[in-house]
């Protein structure tokens, strides 16, 4: 890391959502450009500055700034300079008034005695007044910026903060710099404890252990539980706080009398909007079915209409829907769901029906669009989600339509399925489509899998695999997986499945690179960005931050990037959003590509299924590479060639839940790279970890104290 002095010259660029500024600067020998998260630096000022020299492409050699010191111009000419940029009202001509009637003085003067600038010619009480304001305005960024560097916070979350509460930002710091987890985003916990560590607030006040309460049960539900045992909590929240049992037990019991957590039965603590929406759904779904209405149709029309013939289980599923005001269709890949669902589709529609689509993910809209030949959305979409508003469709606006017909519907988690459901009028069939055996959400909950469970629901899982999907070894092999069994690995000309022994785990990454970029294309005449590698998990050396930069390096020359940490970003990426953003409409999952990289107006611009969507340098810590992506992360995606690799390195992730819902994203072809060994283990070793829920208990009227404890 090297460290220069240098003056402010000139503001480039600066963005006025996160302050991201590029700065020419003067120093003893030369012009020179820094870059960074600066909103509080203007010219004029000398700044000290910590960071690494970078070569851009385009705008050539430049300082990435970590961290720097901004004093106060140290001569006229800068003090000059400073009050041109900076302040409303002045602008040149009244800057170097200024400095020729106090000198050296000028700064101290604004500070202390600003009415003084009255006696300069031209500044009356409305241009004195600006001055004032944006005087006030600058030093009050520049007393935060001081403040939270001066308490450990670097410049690039300090400027966060600073947007969020802008001149109260000290004065909410030190009365509880805990309420920056709860309101700045990613600012989690461990940030705030250090910053109030560093402000001297007790390790034991209630303050902090009230926050790392509310921090385990976010992180409790982040591993897919929709509430914490009381004793699960506890020690969780200890290993975290390091506090004593007694304190932490009686913060708890007070955030119960406040209401910030919720106690069902003897044992169950839940965040109030979890317990809500658990509450919430049970409540709704037995709204929903109430009063069954029986719709007119038949199968055998169906058949004609479709040209689709079929089998007595599948004739059942139908029939069953026209029964049902909700009902759950489940299987597994090749049994049918799709011919299912479209014969369900017609059904409706031949009664008269206002029919809608819907799914958790943009991919597994486009891909129930594109099987049906109807429009579907996201549920969000549909539900018409604003971020500073919600949902607009909800119980007082409900949805406008007779029956809703949700795909993917394991991806739902608590929440999203208590917004849809409350959303619905009395009256509306629901159908929920999906496969339980593929890994649960990602959100708290086991949402699909609690209302099967419930037996109140009527529900048809299909089984059969139909003929046209017999020859297929992916679905062969998907099956034999979900059963326990070894997957057929023997080598077979115009198989779609493919096993390739690498039982050396370094040879994996050479190759997986030859497949993606030489091989499959060559062989199948397939762009490789079609290619999609999935892995069990992200570290290791066949994990997808070590593979994702190994096939950038391969598949893409271009030299306009920009750098976010330690991944660099190029025109021509394949890239995903790793979580939801409701302002500029990408969810947690969406595959897009990078068309445009601007830097000196900090603009990328992604398209993502053919809309291009606005990025700045701060937003790219929700976007990562794609090239290769997670298990976890491709549920309810569907790509034509799947790579996989699968060995003992990745011991700790590898379960057959996990090994089936790769194996079933793969549409054209699947190659699995790696361990015969390891795949073996994988298969035989099922993940039965119970999430804590209570939806099935609710459905069927049965929670109670007893329950709460087991």
């Amino acid at each position: 890391m090297d460290t220069v002095e240098c003056r402010v010259d000139k503001v480039v660029f600066r963005s006025a959502k996160n302050g991201f500024s590029i700065l020419s600067c003067i120093t003893d020998h030369d012009y020179i450009t820094i870059t960074g998260p600066m909103a509080d630096v203007q010219p004029g000022v000398t700044l000290t500055v910590q960071g690494e020299w970078k070569t851009h492409p385009k705008y050539g050699r430049q300082m990435e700034a970590d961290h720097w010191i901004c004093k106060a111009p140290q001569d006229l000419d800068g003090i000059e300079l400073y009050l041109t940029n900076f302040c409303k009202g002045i602008g040149r001509k009244y800057a170097h008034k200024i400095v020729q009637a106090f000198g050296p003085n000028t700064i101290e003067t604004l500070d202390k005695h600003p009415e003084k600038l009255s006696i300069i010619r031209g500044i009356g009480k409305g241009r004195l007044k600006k001055i004032q304001e944006s005087w006030k305005k600058h030093k009050a960024i520049q007393d935060v910026m001081i403040f939270l560097q001066g308490h450990g916070v670097t410049p690039g979350y300090a400027a966060r903060i600073y947007a969020h509460y802008e001149e109260d930002s000290i004065a909410v710091i030190t009365k509880n710099p805990y309420q920056l987890a709860d309101e700045v985003q990613g600012i989690g916990f461990q940030m705030a404890d250090q910053l109030a560590r560093s402000l001297g607030i007790d390790k034991d006040s209630y303050v902090r252990i009230r926050s790392g309460v509310l921090f385990t049960l976010n992180q409790v539900s982040n591993d897919g539980h929709v509430y914490a045992r009381r004793d699960q909590l506890v020690h969780k929240a200890i290993q975290l706080l390091d506090v004593d049992e007694v304190k932490l037990q009686a913060t708890i019991d007070e955030m119960m009398k406040m209401g910030e957590v919720v106690k069902e039965g003897a044992a169950a603590i839940y965040l109030p909007q979890l317990r809500y929406c658990e509450i919430g759904i049970a409540n709704n779904l037995d709204r929903l079915m109430t009063k069954p209405k029986v719709l007119k149709a038949e199968v055998a029309k169906i058949e004609t209409k479709l040209k689709i013939s079929y089998d007595p289980l599948q004739a059942d599923a139908i029939m069953s829907a026209m029964n049902s005001q909700v009902m759950v269709l489940t299987g597994g890949p090749g049994t049918g769901k799709t011919t299912v669902t479209q014969g369900i589709i017609e059904a409706f529609l031949q009664n008269k029906l206002k029919v809608a689509l819907a799914a958790p993910t943009g991919r597994a809209a486009k891909r129930m669009q594109e099987a049906t030949g109807m429009e579907a959305k996201t549920i969000h979409r549909l539900l018409e989600y604003r971020p500073d508003d919600g949902f607009l469709c909800n119980q007082t606006n409900p949805l406008d339509a007779q029956a809703v017909i949700v795909d993917e519907s394991s991806m739902i988690d608590t929440f999203l399925m208590n917004a849809l459901l409350r959303a619905l009028k009395t009256g509306t069939r629901v159908i929920l489509i999906g496969d339980i055996d593929q890994l649960p959400s990602v959100g708290a909950g086991n949402v699909l899998r609690d209302i099967i469970d419930s037996e109140m629901v009527p529900t048809v899982r299909l089984s059969k695999i139909f003929r046209q999907a017999l020859t297929s070894k992916i679905i062969e092999n998907c099956h034999r997986v979900n059963e326990g069994q070894m997957p057929d690995i023997r080598v077979k000309k115009d198989s779609d499945f493919f096993f390739i022994r690498a039982e050396n785990k370094d040879d994996i990454p050479r190759l997986i690179e030859e497949l993606v970029s030489k091989r499959l294309p060559n062989t199948y005449e397939v762009d490789p960005l079609d290619i999609q590698v999935l892995c069990p998990q992200k570290t290791s050396d066949i994990g997808t931050v070590a593979l994702n930069k190994r096939l950038q390096a391969a598949l893409n020359d271009s030299k306009i990037f920009v750098q976010y940490g330690d991944t660099m970003f190029k025109i021509g990426d394949k890239v995903m959003q790793m979580q939801n953003n409701y302002d500029k409409n990408v969810f947690n999952g969406d595959v897009g590509n990078i068309l445009s990289i601007n830097r000196e107006d900090d603009e990328i611009i992604i398209v993502f299924d053919g809309v291009p969507v606005t990025y700045s340098t701060s937003d790219l810590g929700d976007i990562s590479l794609a090239y290769a992506a997670t298990v976890h992360k491709s549920q309810g995606s569907e790509y034509p060639i799947v790579v996989m690799p699968i060995h003992n390195t990745n011991h700790i992730m590898l379960e057959r839940h996990l090994v089936y819902t790769g194996f079933s994203r793969a549409k054209k072809l699947l190659v699995v790279v790696g361990s015969e060994a390891a795949l073996q283990y994988a298969v035989r070793h099922e993940v039965t970890t119970k999430r804590n829920t209570m939806l099935k208990e609710r459905l069927r009227g049965e929670v109670g104290e007893e329950l709460a404890e087991a």
